[in-house]
């Protein structure tokens, strides 16, 4: 079995656990009803899912993703701040000892 599959699953399930049972359901009436001919568990089952599915859809547009922007962070002081600046450092001629 495909290692990606059960990862989708997993988010899926997750993300929207209504909508995620709501079309097991639908599919599994459905494909129990079609393979006994009961058309009634099977046009049950259709429904079921196509309902999830419409509602999976109109939830997925109401949905406006935010941009999101990247938040600047500053390990040293800007130079407009109050503390004082850093010292200047300043490379020395002497080799160190080995």
């Amino acid at each position: 079995m495909n290692a990606v599959l059960p990862r989708f699953l997993k988010s899926t399930y997750r993300k929207e656990p209504l909508i995620s049972v709501l079309m097991t359901m639908g599919v599994m009436d459905a494909l129990i009803g079609g393979l006994n001919d009961s058309w009634s568990l099977f046009a049950f089952g259709l429904g079921t899912a196509g309902i999830a599915l419409g509602f999976k859809l109109w939830r997925f547009q109401q949905r406006r993703p935010l941009p999101e922007e990247p938040v600047a962070q500053h390990y040293l002081p800007s130079p407009s701040s109050s503390s004082t600046p850093l010292p200047m450092l300043s490379v020395s001629k002497k080799k160190p000892p080995l």
